[in-house]
């Protein structure tokens, strides 16, 4: 169906389908789908315990240091669990993605994807947002939370974190439209819906 090699990167509000989306366009493309577990697949490339990524999430770091600092020169295989931080495990995601990336066609959900794959050809960005009471519904469809007053507390905060992650890491704003190639509401369209029109326009590329 893809005429060239094409990178989809999803990001998106807590609740918003940014996981259905990426799982509905990887199967229909019948190409790779990476959210979370494309943090394993950086532990089995660059030497890693993968147990260590198994706990990393989207959050900044605990204390603000320039990744400037960082020892850019350093083999990751050579830190201990005990003296790894999320400014290096970052660095390891970010080699993975572009690895991953440059093998052919794939979705990739949230860890700042694009911004890592920012001048990689063939790539579209999106952005998912909803109202937070459509957003909260689907926490509680995935039984994360008891009510819905909880749900939508839950959302809130995990946004926060995204956004914190996100601005930390990239200098950029998170779910500013102005980052991404186009952005969906998905209270206003459905996810198959959506997918219809990323697929036509990866397709016509």
């Amino acid at each position: 169906m893809l005429n060239k090699p094409a990178i989809i990167i999803i990001g998106r509000q807590y609740g918003a389908g940014g996981r259905e989306l990426g799982e509905t366009i990887a199967k229909r493309l019948n190409i790779p789908y990476y959210d979370r577990s494309l943090l394993k697949e950086a532990a089995a490339r660059l030497g890693f315990d993968q147990e260590i990524f198994d706990n990393a999430d989207e959050k900044k770091p605990s204390i603000l240091r320039s990744i400037i600092s960082l020892n850019y020169g350093a083999t990751y295989a050579d830190y201990s669990v005990g003296s790894l931080n999320r400014e290096k495990i970052y660095m390891a995601q970010s080699d993975a993605i572009r690895q991953l990336a440059q093998q052919g066609s794939a979705v990739f959900v949230g860890r700042t994807a694009d911004y890592i794959t920012r001048d990689m050809p063939g790539r579209l960005s999106v952005f998912l947002h909803a109202d937070i009471a459509d957003r909260a519904k689907r926490v509680l469809n995935r039984c994360e939370c008891s009510c819905i007053c909880d749900a939508k507390e839950f959302a809130l905060k995990r946004d926060k974190m995204r956004q914190d992650y996100y601005n930390y890491f990239t200098g950029r704003n998170w779910g500013e439209a102005a980052n991404y190639d186009i952005t969906f509401n998905t209270s206003l369209m459905s996810i198959p819906d959506i997918a219809d029109i990323i697929i036509d326009i990866i397709s016509k590329r």
